[in-house]
Order: structure tokens, then sequence, then C-alpha cells
């Protein structure tokens, strides 16, 4: 038998990864009717290949569609051919929204923040008018990192994301099931398999304060290779009596 290629072995890591998550999160159960939020981007692109071949397997039985979210008014654009060939490949259905935001109407909020928040928006609605109970959103394990590394230095709070989300406005529960995948394995898995790069990237995307905290992610993990992985278990493991207490102000 021929030695696996660094291709397959990362892959096999990866659903490794992946299968771990749903499972230790609870996030897929029989019946589930799943829309993949697919910008195109590697990490999207890779769960939704996961979540198609997952969905190949009787228990529980899931069912996959995917969605892609065009802003009209930011200049980050997907190849929509190739997400149409992908998803057919993976006999995923497609659909295609549109939004857009004017970023004159809060002056307190960024870019990067109400160009999030309108995509959501048009997922959500877009997931109650297909059935589907569920959204995968692909946020990897450094993503989830960054943003705790973001709300201690900008919010003060100890918080980042969670693995599953339960909204309360919408009958729609938050799934992400790369949050135990290494984003160098998802760089390495699509470059390796050819995925194209986005024909037009986000202008707002080097400037934002999460690319500043993947830098500080890169300088921690040449102090301790280890760096990531203890970042992602202390999100587990709080030690509430060795923290200052929380002071409530005075009126």
């Amino acid at each position: 038998m021929p030695e696996p290629t660094q291709l397959q072995k990362t892959y096999k890591r990866i659903q490794r990864q992946f299968n771990r998550a749903t499972r230790d999160y609870s996030m897929l159960h029989d019946g589930d009717r799943i829309l993949v939020a697919l910008s195109g981007g590697k990490d999207s692109l890779a769960m939704l290949k996961l979540l198609a071949e997952r969905s190949r397997i009787l228990k529980p039985h899931i069912t996959i569609v995917a969605a892609h979210v065009t802003m009209v008014n930011i200049p980050y654009k997907a190849n929509l051919t190739f997400l149409r060939e992908f998803c057919s490949a993976n006999n995923v259905e497609l659909h295609i929204a549109e939004s857009g935001f004017d970023s004159s109407t809060d002056k307190r909020k960024s870019p990067c923040f109400l160009c999030s928040w309108n995509r959501r928006k048009a997922l959500f609605t877009l997931a109650q008018s297909l059935h589907c109970n569920k959204i995968a959103l692909g946020h990897n394990m450094d993503d989830f990192i960054e943003t705790m590394l973001m709300n201690i230095t900008f919010q003060g709070a100890f918080s980042a994301m969670a693995p599953v989300t339960k909204m309360d406005k919408f009958p729609i529960t938050i799934i992400r099931p790369l949050c135990l995948v290494n984003e160098n394995d998802v760089e390495f898995f699509a470059k390796e398999s050819n995925f194209p790069k986005q024909e037009k990237n986000c202008p707002h995307e080097n400037g934002s304060n999460r690319a500043t905290m993947k830098e500080l992610l890169k300088q921690l993990e040449n102090i301790n290779p280890e760096a990531r992985y203890n970042l992602w278990g202390s999100m587990s493991n709080v030690q509430p009596e060795l923290l200052p207490p929380k002071i409530e102000k005075k009126q």
C-alpha cells in the first residue's frame, strides 16, 4: 500500500477534528436541515465538503444546503462559477442571496461589524425560508482564539464564541464544526486542492483588530509552540478562585 500523501494526511487530521467537534459539542441531530454559509473562502469550502460527506452517513441523518451572500457595496467577490461547480460536485444545493449596508448610518460600528451583521441577517432570513433549523459557520480554532484575545484587549471580557449557539430571536441554532481545526491545516488543504482565491479581497481585512490578533497569535506561538492549544484549553479551564472577584459599582 502506498504511503499517504501529505494532503491525505492533512485531510484525515481535519476530518478527525471535525468529527470530534460535532460529537463533543452535540452539533448534529437526526433530521437536521443545515444551511452552510459558503463565503468562498478556504474554511467554508472545507466545511461544506466535510458536512456533505457527513450527510451521506445514515445516523444521525442530516440534510445540507448552501448559501452564498454577496455584499453589493463591498469590493469583495467570490468565484461564483467555482462555487456552483463545487456544490454540484458535492451534491449540495446552492442559493445566492444579496445584502448591503451604509457605513455612514452608524459611525460607532466598524465596516467589518456592519458587513458581518448584515450577512448574518441575510443567512437567518434564507435559513427560515428554506426550513433549515441550523446554520453552519466556518470559524476555525484560530478564529476562536483571536476573538478571545480581542475581547480581552478591547472589551475587558474573557469571552470568545460558542461552538453551538441557540438564537433567541430566531428558531435557528448556529454551529461551528471547524472549531477544533488548525487554520494552517485548512490553508494547506485549500492550496493543495487548488481552491481558487477570492477574486477581490475585502479592503478592510488587513486593517482590522483581527489581523492584529492574528499576528499576536503567531508571536505567542514563537514563544511557545503549544500556545494555540493552551489558549483554546484556557477557555474551558477557568479558575474563578484564582481571579479577582467582580466588584459591583456603587450607584
